[in-house]
C-alpha cells in the first residue's frame, strides 16, 4: 500500500467515526484505536469539541480548592511515583491534624483580595491524599474529616483514593462499603480518581506491583457509587502503556458508569517521569491534547472531562478546552505529588488567572462546587 492509499483509507475510516459521532452513536473499541492512530489531529478536535459543547455548551468550570497531602510515607512504593518515602527515609513527613487545620486556614491568603470570603470557608473543596502510612490507624482517618467539618463545616472534602480505601478496610477489618460509609458518616463528601492509573494487569505489574488491582480499583468505586459517594476517575498514560490498554481502560470505566453513574469527571493524567524508578520522558503535546479527544469521544456517559492544568501545564490545559475538556480544576494552591516527578507548571493558580485562562480559550468561565454547580461569589 502506498502513501496516498493509505491516507484515503484513513480519512474513510474517520469519516465513518465521524458519522457515529454526529449521529450519536457509541464508539467501539476499534473506532477508538484508530482514533489514537490518526495524524488528523484538527478534525479529531473538532470532534471532541462537538461533543463537549452538547454536553456543556461553551461553559468551561474550575473550582477554589486547596490540596492537602497528610504525609508521604507509604507501604506501597510504585515505579512511576517520585512523592512516596518509607519510615525514616530524607524526605518523609506527616502531619498532625491540627496541622492540617492550620494549613487550610493559611491557605485563604490566596484568595483574590477582592472577593469577600467568609473566614470560615477559605475554599469551596478541600482535596485529600496521601500514602499509606504503616502506623495510621483508621480512626486517625476519621478523626480528620470530623475535624475539617468541624472547623469548615461548609466545605466539601473530596479525599482518598481507591487504593486508600481498600487500605483502610484493612485496618478497620470491615468490608469496602461499610469502611466508605464509616468515612461518609465522619466527613467524605466525595473521592478523587487517582489510582486507576492502567488497569492491564501486564502494565501494572510494571508500574506498581504492589498496589490494588484494576479491578479492585473498579470494585471500591462501584462500592463508592452505592454507597451514595460520587467520584472522580482517572488514567494515567505516557509510560509503558498502548494505545489498546488505554482504549480498554476507558472502556471498563464505560461500563462501569453505565451501571452506577456514579463518576462527575474524567482524567487524563500525562506521566511525568522525573525522580521515578521506571524514567522516560514527558508525553508530547500531540498525544495529551489526543488522549483528552479521545476520552471525550468514548466516555460518552461522563458528563465532564478535565484537563488538569498541573501535569499539562498552564497553555497545553487552555489548547484542551479546544478539544473536548470542559474543565480545568481549581486553584489547587500546594500541588506536590507531580510536582516531585518534575511538572512543569506552577504549585498554584489564582481564581483571576483561571478565569483568564479560560475567556482566552473563548469559553465561559464558570466557578463550580464540587458537584458541578453554579457558585455565585
Amino acid at each position: 500500500m502506498n502513501i496516498s492509499e493509505k491516507n484515503y483509507r484513513g480519512k474513510s475510516m474517520l469519516q465513518g467515526i465521524k458519522n457515529k459521532v454526529l449521529s450519536g452513536r457509541r464508539l467501539t473499541k476499534e473506532d477508538a484505536i484508530r482514533l489514537f492512530e490518526t495524524d488528523d489531529i484538527f478534525t479529531l478536535g473538532k470532534l471532541a469539541s462537538h461533543v463537549a459543547k452538547k454536553k456543556n455548551g461553551n461553559k468551561a468550570y474550575f473550582i477554589q480548592n486547596i490540596h492537602i497531602n497528610p504525609t508521604n510515607i507509604c507501604i506501597n512504593r510504585c515505579k512511576f511515583c517520585a512523592f512516596s518515602r518509607s519510615k525514616g527515609e530524607e524526605g518523609a513527613y506527616e502531619l498532625t491534624i491540627d496541622e492540617i487545620i492550620k494549613k487550610l486556614k493559611e491557605g485563604q491568603v490566596v484568595r483574590s483580595k477582592k472577593q469577600k470570603v467568609d473566614s470560615s470557608l477559605p475554599y469551596t473543596e478541600v482535596h485529600i491524599v496521601g500514602g499509606l502510612h504503616p502506623d495510621w490507624p483508621f480512626e486517625y482517618y476519621l478523626e480528620m474529616l470530623a475535624n475539617i467539618k468541624k472547623s469548615f463545616p461548609k466545605i466539601c472534602i473530596k479525599a482518598f483514593t481507591a487504593t486508600e480505601i481498600e487500605y483502610f478496610s484493612r485496618l478497620s477489618r470491615k468490608s469496602i462499603y461499610n469502611t466508605l460509609l464509616e468515612l461518609k458518616k465522619n466527613g467524605l463528601d466525595t473521592m478523587p480518581g487517582g489510582g486507576a492509573e492502567i488497569f492491564d494487569i501486564g502494565v501494572r505489574n510494571q508500574l506498581c506491583p504492589e498496589k490494588l488491582s484494576g479491578e479492585g480499583w473498579l470494585s471500591v468505586m462501584e462500592a463508592a457509587h452505592m454507597a451514595g459517594i460520587k467520584t472522580n476517575a482517572t488514567m494515567l498514560y505516557g509510560h509503558v502503556e498502548n494505545y489498546s490498554q488505554r482504549v480498554e481502560h476507558l472502556m471498563r470505566l464505560r461500563e462501569l458508569q453505565d451501571r452506577t453513574k456514579g463518576f462527575q469527571a474524567f482524567i487524563s493524567l500525562a506521566y511525568h517521569p522525573k525522580n521515578t524508578e521506571i524514567g522516560g520522558s514527558y508525553s508530547s503535546g500531540i498525544d495529551d491534547l489526543k488522549t483528552v479527544a479521545v476520552s471525550r469521544l468514548v466516555l460518552d456517559n461522563f458528563t465532564h472531562i478535565k484537563a488538569y492544568w498541573v501535569m499539562l501545564g498552564e497553555k497545553l490545559s487552555q489548547l484542551a478546552l479546544l478539544f473536548g475538556a470542559d474543565d480545568i480544576d481549581g486553584t489547587i494552591i500546594d500541588e506536590k505529588i507531580t510536582h516531585s516527578a518534575g511538572a512543569l507548571s506552577s504549585k498554584a493558580m489564582t481564581a483571576e488567572q483561571l478565569v483568564n485562562m479560560i475567556k482566552k480559550a473563548g469559553k465561559v468561565p464558570v466557578e463550580r462546587d464540587s458537584f458541578y454547580k453554579k457558585v455565585d461569589n
